[in-house]
C-alpha cells in the first residue's frame, strides 16, 4: 500500500508507562525526530499521537521498543496509522485521559537519584538541603497515590500548589522535571514536624541528632512509613529498642552511606550494585568482625542487612549524626508500620523518643524491601519499597480477579486483563491489626484500578483469616471462590515469573502449608499444571509435637525425629551424647511428657516439612532451641555453614537422604540423621555438619529429577531463601544439565502465592 510521505500515528501503551519521566523521554525524542503531536497519560497507560513523515515515525517507534525510556516495561503496543493532521504545532503534554478501567501499572517508590543528590549538596542551588527533593527519575510513587493515572492531582502532593520556579521547571521540556508530578521546593512543598511542631530544616536535624547522640530512639517519616532509627553502638538503647517493639532476637537494620558500607561488611560488586540501585532495598551482606556495633544488633547473625538513604531526609540526618544507624519499621512487632504521625500518635509515643515527621501524607504504607545476592542474581526476601508493586504479564487476557494469599506472609495479588500485579508484602495476617491491613489494601487496590473481581482466590487452609477474608469478600462481589493447595501456587508463582506453561516438576520446600490430605506440607515434588496438581513424592512425614509449638520449639521436631527413628529406643541411641545440648535444653521429666504425647490422646498433625527439618537439625547442633521469629533456627543453621566455608574445612564425604519407592515416594531423612549422630559423637565440628546437611538437600535434587525422567525443574518455596542451600542445589542440578528455574523478582516465601493462586484461572 502506498502510503504519503507525511503520516498520523497513533500509538496506545500500557506496562510500566506512568511515573517514571516516559511522557517528558518521548517528548524529547519525537522534537529531536522532527514530529509534532501530543502524548498523555491514561486509566490504562499512555497514549499518544504524532504526525510527520512516515520514515520518522516509524523510526519513533523502532527506537521506543529498542530503547524503552528508563525503569518501563511496555508489555503491550497498539498502533493505529491516521492521516497526516498539520494543526500541530509542537509535540506536547496533553491533559490525562480519563477512559476506560484504571488499568496503568503503579511504579515503585524510587530512591534518590544521583542527579538529585548533588544537587542537594550544591550551595548554589535553590533545592540546597531541601529533604523533598525529587524529579522524573526519582521520589515517592506507590506510597502517595490514591488514584490512576499518576497525576500530582491524585497523589497526596495536590495539595502543595506549585510555586512558579516549580512550575516553570515543569512546563519546560529541557529540563529534568519536566512533568514530574512529586516535585516541590522550599517554597511550595511539604512542611518539616518535630515532635508536631512545624521546624526549620537545620532545627529539626539538630533535634532529632542530639537526641540520636543521647541515646534516644527517634522515629522518622521514610518513603513508606516511619522507622525507629538508633545508635547502633549503645548496648541499652538497642535493648531498650528492642523492649519497645517486643523483637528480642531478629536482627535489626542498618541505615548507611557507600563509604561507611565497606567498613561494615564483606560486599561484592554485584550486592554492591544491589545496594545503590534505584530500589535501595535492605541488602543481607556478611558482617566484618570488630565493627564497634554493639552485639544486639545481629545478635549470632553473620549477616547484617543495610540499607543506603531512599529519600533527603533520611540522607540530611544520616550525615549529621555522623555514622550508621540503626534504621527499623515502626511498629510492635507483627503488626503494620506506622505511617500517621496524627493517627499513630500513642504507638509512636509508645515506641520512641522524638518524631521528626512532614506533611505529605503517606497513602500506601510499604516495608522496606530486603534482597540479597545468590548465584550473582538477586534474591527477594521481603518485597516492598523500591520493588513492588510488580507486575507479571499472563499468556493471554482473562477476567477479573484477585488472590489473598497465605497467612503469615500477607500480600494480594490482582488479574485485570493480561497484567498479573503482586501488592508488597502486608506482614503477618495471624493477628488482628494484620488482618485489618490486608482487608483495607485489598479495598484501595479494588477501588484505585476500579476493579470488580470475578474471581476471589485463597489459600485452602481452613484457618487462615485471608481464608475467611476471601469467603467474605467472594460473598459480597458475587465472586467465585477458588481454594489453591499452598504448594500448587508457590510452584504456578514461579512459573509465572518465567513465563512457564505446565506441566512443569516443581519441588516446594517450606514451614507448612496445608495439604489436600488435611496433614501439613512442605517437601514436596509437585507435577503442577495450571490447573491441576499432583504429588509424586515428599519428604518422609513426622508429627509436630504440640502443634503451633513446635514451630516455635525446634528442640521438639528433633524429639520427633529421633522417635520416629529409633522408636523408644531413641534414648540408648543418643547414650554416647549425653552433653548434647538439646538434651539440656529440656526441663525434669519435660521429655517424658512429650513423648507421651506421640503414644497417647489426640495424634499430632504429621508434617512434611524441609522447614522444620532444618528446625531439627538445628535443635541437635545445638545452635537454635526455640524461635522468636520466622526461620530462625534455619537462618543460624546456614550461619552456622558457612563457618565451614571461612575455615577452608568444606568435607568431601556426604550425607544422603535415601528414595523410598511408593506412590508417592518419599525422601527420607533417617539415613541423615544417622550420619549426623555418628558424627556428633566423633566429635565433628558442627559447621561441617551443617554444610553437610545442605549439601544432602541440594544431592537430592538430581536424584529425584533422575527418578522422574525430568531435564527441568522449579524451585519455590521459602526454603530456598536460604543462599547457601540455593547455590549448592543449581550446582547439582546443572552438573546433571538439568535447567533450574528459580524466584529472582519475586520472593519465593508465601508473599508470592497470590499470584500463583491467580495463576490456576489458566
Amino acid at each position: 500500500m502506498n502510503c504519503p510521505a507525511d503520516q498520523g500515528l497513533q500509538l496506545e501503551l500500557e506496562g510500566l508507562v506512568q511515573g517514571i519521566g516516559f511522557r517528558p523521554q518521548l517528548v524529547l525524542r519525537a522534537t529531536e525526530l522532527g514530529l509534532t503531536g501530543w502524548i498523555a497519560n491514561s486509566s490504562g497507560g499512555v497514549k499518544l499521537e504524532a504526525h510527520g513523515p512516515r520514515v520518522q515515525l516509524e523510526r519513533f517507534v523502532d527506537e521506543l521498543l529498542q530503547r524503552p525510556p528508563r525503569f518501563s516495561q511496555i508489555t503491550k503496543l497498539s498502533r493505529h496509522w491516521l492521516p497526516y493532521n498539520q494543526d500541530h504545532q509542537a509535540f506536547c503534554i496533553a491533559p490525562a485521559l480519563r477512559e476506560g478501567s484504571a488499568s496503568a501499572l503503579l511504579c515503585p517508590d524510587l530512591a534518590l537519584c544521583a542527579d538529585c543528590e548533588r544537587e542537594l549538596r550544591d550551595p548554589g542551588s535553590r533545592r540546597h538541603q531541601y529533604p523533598f527533593i525529587s524529579c522524573t527519575q526519582c521520589g515517592p510513587r506507590y506510597s502517595v497515590t490514591r488514584g490512576l493515572p499518576f497525576e500530582r492531582c491524585n497523589t497526596s502532593y495536590a495539595p502543595f500548589s506549585l510555586c512558579d520556579a516549580c512550575a516553570q521547571e515543569y512546563s519546560d521540556p529541557r529540563d529534568r522535571r519536566f512533568h514530574a508530578q512529586t516535585i516541590s521546593c522550599s517554597h511550595c512543598g511539604p512542611e518539616l514536624l518535630w515532635n508536631g511542631d512545624v521546624v526549620a530544616l537545620d532545627r529539626g536535624l539538630g533535634h532529632a541528632t542530639a537526641a540520636l547522640h543521647r541515646g534516644q530512639i527517634v522515629a522518622i517519616q521514610g518513603i513508606g512509613g516511619f522507622q525507629l532509627l538508633a545508635d547502633p553502638q549503645r548496648s541499652e538503647t538497642v535493648a531498650c529498642l528492642r523492649a519497645r517493639k517486643g523483637r528480642p532476637d531478629k536482627p535489626l537494620a542498618l541505615l548507611s552511606s557507600h563509604q561507611w558500607l565497606q567498613e561494615l561488611c564483606v560486599v561484592s560488586e554485584q550486592e554492591a550494585e544491589l545496594f545503590g540501585g534505584p530500589s535501595a532495598p535492605i541488602v543481607l551482606l556478611r558482617r566484618r568482625r570488630n565493627t564497634g556495633l554493639d552485639a544486639g544488633v545481629a545478635g549470632s547473625s553473620p549477616w547484617l542487612g543495610v540499607m543506603r538513604p531512599a529519600s533527603a531526609l533520611q540522607l540530611l540526618l544520616l550525615e549529621s549524626f555522623g555514622r550508621p544507624l540503626i534504621a527499623t519499621s515502626a511498629n510492635r512487632s507483627g503488626e503494620p508500620i506506622c505511617r500517621d504521625a496524627c493517627r499513630d500518635q500513642a504507638l509512636l509515643a509508645e515506641l520512641c523518643d522524638g518524631v521528626l515527621s512532614h506533611t505529605a501524607e503517606i497513602v500506601n504504607r510499604i516495608d522496606d524491601s530486603v534482597v540479597r545476592e545468590a548465584a550473582k542474581a538477586p534474591l527477594v526476601l521481603r518485597l516492598g519499597r523500591g520493588l513492588a508493586p510488580v507486575a507479571i504479564q499472563a499468556a493471554r487476557p482473562r477476567s477479573a480477579a484477585v488472590g489473598l494469599g497465605a497467612q503469615q506472609k500477607g500480600a494480594l495479588a490482582i488479574l485485570q486483563g493480561n497484567q498479573l500485579v503482586l501488592s508488597p508484602d502486608l506482614g503477618d495476617g495471624s493477628n488482628s491489626a494484620g488482618l485489618l491491613h490486608l482487608e483495607d489494601t485489598l479495598q484501595q487496590w479494588l477501588s484505585r484500578h476500579q476493579l470488580e473481581p470475578n474471581h476471589v482466590l485463597c489459600d485452602m487452609h481452613p484457618g487462615y483469616g485471608s481464608t475467611q477474608l476471601a469467603k467474605e469478600k467472594g460473598r459480597h462481589h458475587g465472586s467465585v471462590l477458588g481454594l489453591v493447595q499452598h504448594h500448587h501456587a508457590h510452584v504456578l508463582a514461579v512459573m509465572a515469573e518465567h513465563a512457564l506453561t505446565g506441566p512443569q516438576l516443581g519441588v516446594a520446600w517450606d514451614g507448612s502449608g496445608w495439604g489436600e490430605d488435611g496433614s501439613l506440607w512442605g517437601g514436596e515434588f509437585l507435577q503442577v499444571n495450571a490447573h491441576s496438581v499432583q504429588r509424586l513424592g515428599h519428604l518422609s512425614p513426622f508429627p509436630l509435637i504440640g502443634g503451633e509449638r513446635a514451630v516455635r520449639e525446634p528442640r521438639r521436631v528433633a524429639l520427633a525425629l529421633l522417635h520416629g527413628s529409633y522408636g523408644p529406643a531413641w534414648r540408648e541411641r543418643l547414650a554416647g551424647l549425653r552433653d548434647l545440648p538439646w538434651l539440656q535444653s529440656f526441663e525434669a521429666g519435660e521429655l517424658e511428657l512429650l513423648e507421651q504425647s506421640l503414644s497417647r490422646g489426640p495424634q499430632p498433625v504429621n508434617c512434611s516439612s524441609v522447614g522444620r527439618l532444618f528446625d531439627a537439625v538445628a535443635a541437635l547442633l545445638g545452635v537454635q532451641q526455640r524461635c522468636s521469629f520466622e526461620a530462625q533456627a534455619a537462618i543460624a543453621l546456614e550461619g552456622l555453614a558457612m563457618e565451614a566455608f571461612d575455615a577452608g574445612t568444606l568435607p568431601r564425604d556426604r550425607y544422603r537422604l535415601a528414595i523410598v519407592e511408593g506412590q508417592p515416594f518419599l525422601l527420607a531423612w533417617q539415613p541423615l540423621l544417622e550420619a549426623l549422630l555418628v558424627d556428633l559423637e566423633r566429635g565433628r565440628p558442627t559447621a561441617e555438619i551443617a554444610y553437610l546437611f545442605h549439601r544432602a538437600l541440594a544431592d537430592a535434587l538430581p536424584a529425584v529429577a533422575a527418578r522422574l525422567e525430568s531435564r527441568e525443574l522449579v524451585l519455590a518455596g521459602g526454603c530456598f531463601q536460604n543462599r547457601l542451600l540455593l547455590e549448592l542445589s543449581l550446582e547439582a542440578l546443572q552438573a546433571k544439565g538439568i535447567a533450574v528455574h528459580w524466584s529472582q523478582r519475586l520472593p519465593s516465601n508465601d508473599a508470592a502465592i497470590p499470584l500463583g493462586q491467580l495463576m490456576t484461572l489458566g
